[in-house]
């Protein structure tokens, strides 16, 4: 596999290899000896999996405390992937790095602990699949608006209305999320 640096430390793009004949393909999405010799040591609690229809937008979440690191990947349809730097500490505070992730191109996204994320479905029927380091915790869960200012996320919404659950259009701004150290 290939693991590809964003503009921002934390964040990576996983190209996996992907093996392809006339039959089809096979490609390994985990491995845990190959991603801790990639520097990604890492202890996966919980595996989530969502369908979700075009111009669905979901996010940005995180939670905090029981912060998660995300694996993401999309087995059918396409989706813009989106993680915003929540670490105070950090120079990229409230900056942003999108990427698309498709059935197509067999992209893989690690969003790690400090990071909020979310995604817009391209496609319909797009299936959205993604392993947690920890496990859900409703009660540690915070929503950060999609489209604050402040982050200023240029998500590819021309010509969409984006869907948006009740919990995400009431995110809260930058300034009023409980961000991490």
């Amino acid at each position: 596999m290939k693991v590809v640096q964003t503009a921002i430390p934390g964040p990576l793009i996983i190209e996996p290899r992907v093996f392809g004949d006339a039959r089809g393909f096979f490609m390994e999405t985990w491995s845990a000896a190959a991603f801790a010799d990639a520097g990604l040591d890492l202890a996966f609690v919980q595996d989530n999996h969502s369908r979700s229809q075009k111009g669905v937008l979901r996010g940005l979440h995180f939670q905090n405390p029981g912060a998660q690191g995300k694996l993401v990947r999309v087995t059918r349809g396409a989706v813009f992937d989106v993680a915003v730097d929540l670490r105070r500490s950090s120079p990229q505070f409230g900056q942003w790095v999108g990427v698309e992730l498709s059935a197509d191109n067999n992209l893989m996204f690690w969003v790690p602990e400090g990071f909020a994320h979310g995604f817009l479905t391209l496609e319909d029927d797009t299936d959205f699949l993604y392993k947690c380091t920890a496990p859900y915790a409703p009660q540690s869960e915070h929503t950060l608006a999609w489209d604050d200012p402040a982050v200023g996320i240029d998500w590819p919404v021309a010509g969409i209305d984006p869907i948006i659950s009740d919990k995400d259009a009431r995110g809260l701004a930058l300034t009023d999320v409980p961000v991490f150290a």
